[in-house]
């Protein structure tokens, strides 16, 4: 709980109109990437930066073995490489592979539409939205 019982409310009614809608692009990103959604999730965040898998499992909200389990599966098919911390030699970093990049690429290029709850939306409100959003990133 965040303290502030409305933004509480809000963010839980928003990831729930997300997430109640997301089937069909995740159905179609696991077609198009041959790839589990869970090794998706983890080649995402490490589009954003390379990380360590212990910081992979905290960003994807799994355990340590699981993430090992992932990024083992994810470099036995060439899209993560490990290589040595240089900032801390006894860690190691993952990061995509080119081909890890051309996944995420493929990955992102997946059509993903409005679901009709938001095309319902007249212009204005839609223009509402986009301006919270906007401040939202932005912070």
């Amino acid at each position: 709980m965040s303290g502030d019982a409305l933004a509480d409310e809000v963010w839980r009614d928003l990831s729930a109109v997300v997430l109640d809608h997301r089937d069909g692009w995740k159905r179609a990103v696991v077609e198009r990437s041959g790839l589990p959604f869970s090794r998706i999730r983890i080649l995402k965040r490490l589009s954003r930066a390379p990380m360590t898998v212990k910081q992979l499992a905290a960003a994807a909200t799994i355990d340590a073995p699981a993430a090992t389990v992932a990024v083992n599966d994810l470099e036995d098919r060439g899209l993560v490489v490990r290589r040595v911390d240089p900032a801390n030699r006894r860690c190691k970093v993952v990061s995509l592979t080119d081909a890890g990049r051309d996944t995420v690429r493929a990955i992102d290029a997946v059509h993903d539409p409005a679901p009709e709850i938001l095309t319902a939306l007249d212009a204005g409100e839609l223009a509402t939205l986009r301006a919270i959003l906007d401040k939202m990133a932005g912070s």
